[in-house]
């Protein structure tokens, strides 16, 4: 097999939305699977849209997806002078002309042909028309002399054969009046140019396909392989939206999700490995192929994504999690974390991470070994320290400053005998101690809790309401 060389090509113009990480994605297995490489084009023709900042927050996002490319990021605007020549080659050539028509003219003819019920809006009457004929002043721009009879057929790896007539193709623009190349151009004169031997895009390109097809005909260059996936639907099966979940990959960062548990729930999204739903990176490779994606739109689920996330927060690193989690935590707590909460963290995460879908929710719960002295306690956990409730952090206080072994084991036995020694339900001590050692904040069981914390600030806590 050639070699394989795929890319990913947005136009800056916004973050990278979630349905164009998913075509990063499947462009980037597909390379890693079969050895190649995957390069990353930023498509900034049109300067007005484009912004630096959007080129920043795809990057970034692709780094924090760890979707790396091979060299450096292509600048489509920076190659204009050759997209420019191969237009000047096709006009040499008889590929193309020069068309001297007025905005004015062209609404004309549009609205005739779309009244008449023709696809073909554009009429070709300079397409044989000698340039000395025309008007004075009028900037002309280049267009391609399309087939006019025939077809265009696209042998897709995915959709299969896919054939359109050329009589419903217009003889497309390929330099703007003012010079400019357009978008069409550029992108298959790019394609040529980097050797890309897949084009995997998004169903929504399949018509400018058979258009950059006629440019490929034109300059008699070899046709990549196309792949054109199905878009993204929201659960009701409506087009994708912002109300779906359709955001930047920045967003779902900010929400707390890890990017390995995105990775796999976009892999899943239109392509399947017989009933495998947790797939990790090394997996994904080795199983890839387009001829696992499906023709199909497929749905995006938000609670399939938050239960993804959880299966990977559970499975992860807890030092890892641990750097996660701090920063969050200290946007979190006013003054400043204690001293001791990485430590603290690291011994609490196993029970933090079991209860959580999310980044934000695991740095809620890490709150609690993180606070400094005193305990601010508030609503409902205030209520728990009546008289009965600080007469048991008293007992409790009395018992645990003689246990010498610090263990969950142990401090479960000593709370229950003062339960019952009091003859009073476990829950009647359980809930002071909890208001006592985290104000209200949500957290693990309290054994766990007070085992974390460790004996001494376990006390100092109790101390504090007392």
């Amino acid at each position: 097999m050639p070699k394989i060389i795929t890319r990913f090509a947005p136009s800056p113009t916004g973050f990278l939305h979630i349905g164009g990480a998913r075509t990063a994605l499947f462009n980037w297995l597909f390379a890693k699977h079969h050895g190649g490489k995957f390069l990353l084009r930023i498509e900034d023709t049109d300067r007005k849209r484009s912004t630096d900042g959007a080129v920043k927050a795809i990057l970034a996002g692709m780094k924090w997806l760890g979707l790396n490319w091979d060299g450096e990021a292509y600048s489509q605007y920076e190659r204009r002078e050759r997209h420019t020549q191969v237009a000047m080659q096709m006009l040499a050539d008889g590929q193309a002309y020069r068309c001297y028509c007025t905005a004015e003219e062209l609404l004309i003819m549009r609205n005739k042909a779309r009244a008449d019920g023709k696809t073909r809006l554009y009429d070709g009457v300079w397409r044989d028309r000698d340039p000395s004929e025309s008007p004075a002043g009028i900037e002309p721009v280049i267009r391609l002399r399309a087939p006019l009879d025939g077809q265009t057929t696209i042998q897709d790896s995915i959709q299969g054969r896919v054939t359109v007539s050329n009589a419903t193709l217009d003889d497309m623009i390929l330099l703007r009046a003012d010079g400019t190349p357009t978008y069409m151009l550029a992108v298959v004169v790019d394609d040529h140019d980097m050797e890309i031997s897949h084009v995997v895009r998004g169903d929504d390109h399949l018509t400018n396909t058979f258009r950059q097809i006629q440019i490929y005909n034109a300059m008699n260059w070899e046709l990549p392989v196309f792949a054109h996936m199905p878009l993204l639907h929201g659960a009701d099966g409506a087009k994708l939206s912002k109300r779906h979940g359709a955001l930047g990959v920045e967003a779902y960062r900010e929400m707390g999700f890890l990017p390995e548990a995105v990775n796999n729930y976009l892999l899943r999204l239109g392509w399947a490995h017989g009933d495998n739903e947790i797939i990790n990176q090394k997996q994904a490779i080795e199983w890839f192929d387009l001829s696992g994606v499906g023709k199909s739109s497929s749905r995006f689920d938000m609670d399939k994504l938050n239960n993804l996330n959880s299966h990977y927060i559970n499975q992860c690193d807890n030092a890892h999690l641990v750097e996660l989690v701090l920063p969050k935590v200290s946007q979190l707590i006013d003054g400043g974390i204690a001293p001791e909460a990485k430590t603290r963290l690291i011994n609490g995460m196993s029970g933090l991470k079991e209860r959580v879908k999310n980044i934000i929710e695991l740095a809620d719960n890490a709150q609690i070994y993180c606070i400094t002295r005193p305990v601010i306690i508030e609503g409902k956990a205030a209520a728990a320290l009546d008289d009965l409730g600080l007469k048991m952090i008293e007992a409790a206080i009395q018992e645990l400053s003689i246990l010498e072994l610090w263990s969950n084991k142990k401090l479960n036995q000593i709370i229950h005998k003062i339960a019952e020694k009091n003859d009073i339900g476990l829950g009647k001590i359980a809930q002071p101690l909890r208001s006592a050692l985290s104000g209200s904040l949500p957290s693990p069981g309290i054994f766990e809790v007070m085992e974390v914390l460790g004996k001494e600030e376990t006390l100092e806590r109790l101390k504090d309401v007392v």
